[in-house]
């Protein structure tokens, strides 16, 4: 896949977050993480053979997890490779917009849509940010936030099972339709998803709106597209790749800002410690 240029995280780089969530099977024989089933948490507490068994367990669970997530990667690269699915750059599905009246499709979740989008895209995600306050999933919230979401602010997504049902409704099944997510690997799973459902004229936007420079879509939206998939503590103190590049370009003035931040970060914690001392000795006498 090198000679293609799709770029797609190494297995074994999958981060604590991402090992919470259970792949399961979508319509169309997609794979991808879903909010459904056990979580870790649930698998501990069913077990009763002590702390081996949940090793053994987490770990029977983890090595399930990478050899469904690279079996869908072959499946999609091969959607590539055969050409079902077509390739465009950011630039060239600009191109492809302006030019030839194609429709892009943003499968992106709401948090990153809000941030920015493209002018006159269709909106329909096919991960969305999970709602559901049942014992699992605010189980899977808890365990995400604690294993990395209060910095990344990468929320708890589920598939959307209406994702389809949707593309039908508004676009027939010859229609040209560009798939784009914020990194480029959600939408390859939704280009499966509508491939397998008929629609064969698709074509799937590398690498995501992330990659693509302000110049080559048309924006709508309070951020640039290099920035609507960030989030959390990294994002307010400006400790993301995506804003030390734009600090790069934007100089000094936009690197106070964070610095700033920065410094009233430390000086509310230091504060809020100080507070806590002082209660306690309150306390004490």
């Amino acid at each position: 896949m090198e000679t293609l240029g799709i770029q797609f995280p190494q297995i074994n780089t999958l981060n604590l977050a991402q090992r919470q969530t259970r792949w399961n099977y979508l319509p169309g024989s997609s794979l991808m993480p879903i909010s459904t089933g056990p979580s870790l948490l649930e698998i501990r507490r069913n077990c009763r053979g002590g702390t081996r068994m949940q090793q053994v367990v987490e770990e029977e669970y983890e090595v399930k997890q990478a050899k469904d997530m690279a079996a869908a990667r072959k499946r999609w690269e091969a959607l590539v490779r055969d050409g079902k699915v077509k390739v465009l750059t950011p630039r060239e599905a600009g191109y492809a917009i302006q030019l030839s009246n194609k429709t892009l499709l943003d499968v992106r979740p709401s948090t990153e849509r809000k941030k920015a989008w493209v002018r006159g895209s269709t909106w329909i995600p096919v991960f969305d940010v999970d709602e559901n306050l049942d014992a699992g999933t605010l189980s899977r919230k808890v365990t995400g936030f604690i294993m990395g979401g209060w910095w990344s602010g990468i929320p708890t997504l589920s598939y959307y099972r209406q994702f389809l049902s949707k593309v039908e409704e508004k676009f027939p099944k010859d229609t040209d339709l560009i798939v784009a997510c914020q990194k480029g690997l959600r939408s390859l799973a939704a280009c499966e998803i509508l491939y397998n459902a008929g629609y064969k004229n698709l074509f799937w936007v590398q690498s995501g709106l992330e990659a693509a420079e302000e110049e080559d879509l048309e924006r709508e939206g309070s951020q640039p597209f290099k920035l609507a998939g960030i989030g959390g503590l990294s994002e307010f103190i400006g400790w993301t790749d995506q804003q030390r590049a734009a600090a790069a370009k934007e100089g000094w003035a936009y690197r106070l800002v964070f610095s700033a931040r920065l410094i009233g970060l430390f000086l509310a914690a230091d504060a809020l410690y100080i507070g806590a001392q002082q209660v306690g000795r309150y306390i004490s006498h």
